[in-house]
């Protein structure tokens, strides 16, 4: 039995019904739903012990109302990969990026960074910092717009030591669903770790001129409302954004490279910013070390 059928079979035995839909990424990553249930195969690089962790903390107390809990209590194995099962909720719509839940977003991740981590398993790192090598350590060639990329990684700092909280560590629009409210999903990146990387990818979006200003100070003002700690209160959010949002545009740039290379295909025009952004990145540094 093939990965998509085992997947559907899964669905299947946890109350899903009707013909199984294959939901596209750009991954190796696999995401079958079918009906109300959602079965999905983790990349072949996911630790089993780190996801079952990740996966006992989303189901806890401590998360309800905040992340979405899954359906099986457990990992599972399925043709060498790690499956979990999970509620179906209705995603963002990709066409509504100003008119998204932006506030939403920003409460249910003050929420999440303010959970504290003592009730929860011992969790691992959360994932922020880690993607971005990954990112552009996966990105083909030397041409010079890779070479661009791979220079604005160089020149970024290392990360300071953050105030360890829990953190998304993967966050975006496309990590909340509607189910009898909006909730966070997706817990392969879920850890302790520094949260002003959970606001980062927004920032990169806004520094580049590819999120409106309003939509930004929505989100923002929203965090900070509801006592999100990622910002140390009231001094400037940049202090603690800066790093993270250059490190998120890097990443954003690195992935636009690959799926262009993948796709046989030019930028388009938002990744052009992106690579535009890694270039105003170099500039800077080199600007500072001079």
């Amino acid at each position: 039995m093939d990965l998509e059928a085992a997947l559907a079979d899964i669905a299947g035995a946890h109350g899903g019904r009707g013909a199984p839909v294959l939901h596209p990424t750009r991954t190796d990553v696999v995401v079958l739903r079918r009906g109300e249930v959602v079965v999905k195969a983790h990349s072949a690089r996911e630790d089993a012990a780190a996801l079952r962790v990740r996966l006992r903390a989303v189901a806890s107390a401590a998360l309800h109302g905040v992340m979405l809990a899954p359906l099986h209590p457990d990992v599972l194995s399925v043709a060498g990969r790690l499956v979990t099962v999970w509620p179906a909720g209705r995603p963002v719509s990709p066409d509504e990026l100003d008119d998204a839940p932006w506030e939403e977003g920003a409460r249910l991740l003050a929420r999440l960074h303010a959970t504290p981590l003592t009730p929860l398993p011992p969790l691992p790192p959360a994932g922020g910092p880690a993607r971005v090598a990954r990112a552009v350590g996966r990105m083909p060639g030397d041409g010079p717009v890779a070479g661009l990329v791979r220079q604005a990684f160089a020149e970024l700092p290392e990360p300071e030591p953050g105030p360890g909280l829990l953190t998304h560590g993967d966050w975006h629009l496309g990590q909340l669903v509607h189910r009898d409210g909006w909730l966070l999903i997706d817990v392969d990146d879920l850890g302790a770790g520094d949260p002003a990387w959970d606001l980062a990818r927004p920032a990169a979006w806004y520094a580049a001129g590819l999120l409106d200003p309003a939509v930004w100070e929505r989100f923002l003002g929203a965090y900070l409302a509801a006592g999100g700690p990622a910002l140390r209160g009231g001094e400037d959010p940049w202090r603690w954004l800066d790093l993270p949002a250059r490190a998120l545009t890097v990443q954003l740039a690195a992935v636009a490279v690959l799926n262009a290379h993948r796709e046989a295909r030019e930028l388009d025009e938002v990744e052009h910013s992106l690579v535009e952004s890694c270039n105003r990145i170099v500039r800077a540094w080199r600007g500072c070390a001079r």
